[in-house]
């Protein structure tokens, strides 16, 4: 069995099994359920995540704003 690197960096934990008999229709429900999710969580939280966002991918530099680009 091939370890899957989860997106959260997370190593250890509860393990998420998800039953290989599944049919078609069971697994679309459920990605149909995790996008439900995913849009009520943004809906509530859309400036924080976007704040965060932000502040998470600038890179802080010690240079003076005079500093040309150069």
């Amino acid at each position: 069995m091939t370890a899957h690197h989860q997106p959260s960096g997370l190593k250890h934990g509860l393990a998420l099994l998800i039953d290989p008999n599944w049919s078609p229709a069971q697994a679309m429900a459920v990605i149909e359920l995790l996008d439900d999710l995913r849009d009520r969580i943004w809906a509530h939280y859309e400036v924080a995540l976007h704040t965060h966002y932000r502040d998470d991918c600038i890179t802080h530099c010690d240079r003076s704003v005079t500093d040309p680009p150069f």
